[in-house]
């Protein structure tokens, strides 16, 4: 559809997903915190004091991955997951838009 037949809403939605896949960083997936052991003897974890730790999990091709995020990287991931999120249901905004027009049959 040309620009020009787009609504206002319409316009700004495709403008607004538009800025943010070329200027943001994003990637698809759950965070998720697992708690875990280090197998070290003299450790709190060892006496039930467990290490929390971030996992970002996805699925690729069927199969699902789960990626360990080191604390240094903690605050990044969760913007690029926050972010892939916003792009996602921008996304579907405007799908709804074009599914709308179907069900009414507008051109």
């Amino acid at each position: 559809m040309h620009r020009s037949k787009m609504s206002k809403e319409e316009s700004g939605k495709r403008s607004c997903l538009t800025q943010m896949v070329h200027c943001r960083e994003f990637v698809r997936g759950t965070l998720t915190m697992r708690e875990k052991t280090c197998g070290k003897a003299n450790c709190q974890c060892a006496q039930g004091q467990k290490h929390l730790a971030l996992y970002l999990v996805h699925s690729e091709d069927g199969k699902v991955e789960q990626l360990y995020v080191p604390k240094k990287w903690e605050e990044k991931v969760r913007r690029w997951v926050k972010q892939y999120k916003e792009i996602r249901e921008l996304l579907e905004d405007i799908s709804d838009t074009y599914l709308q027009r179907l069900r009414k049959r507008e051109e």
